[in-house]
């Protein structure tokens, strides 16, 4: 169970989302081995997408409590639903992006490999398990929100 936080994650939030956009970019240049600026554009698209979904995978509560979907969406009140769907939208968010991508043949784009995409989304809904639960915040800096 995630520990419940007094105020905001929001360090380990930019950390998480900085590791695991660079993972992601390494992941799609790996597979679909473009370069240029589109490497460069996906990187900045790649990490601002996944600080966005792990500011709400790790602030469920928050995410919950500010946009009222618990009470228009009455199965969004567990947190690991949420951070499961969170997860699926990444995941299908960083396929379309590197479908869209323009491969070596005029007719088809290149597209990431689904077990890549699936998972950095496991990786995304496990942060808050894996920095509250498996003790990585006290090994962590506190200028990255960590109790070391």
């Amino acid at each position: 169970m995630v520990e419940a936080t007094e105020g905001l994650v929001i360090l380990p939030v930019i950390a998480f989302g900085v590791v695991l956009g660079l993972y992601e970019l390494i992941l799609v240049h790996k597979d679909e081995n473009f370069r240029g600026s589109h490497w460069f554009g996906h990187g900045i698209h790649a990490i601002g997408f996944m600080i966005a979904g792990l500011f709400i995978v790790m602030n469920t509560e928050y995410f919950l409590a500010l946009t009222n979907l618990g009470d228009t969406i009455p199965y969004i009140t567990n947190p690991l639903i949420l951070r499961i769907l969170v997860g699926l939208i990444l995941n299908i968010k960083m396929h379309s992006a590197s479908a869209l991508a323009k491969g070596t043949l005029a007719s088809r784009g290149m597209a990431e490999h689904w077990t890549h995409t699936t998972i950095i989304s496991a990786l995304v809904i496990a942060s808050p398990y894996i920095w509250f639960n498996l003790g990585v915040q006290n090994l962590t800096p506190s200028w990255i929100g960590g109790n070391a």
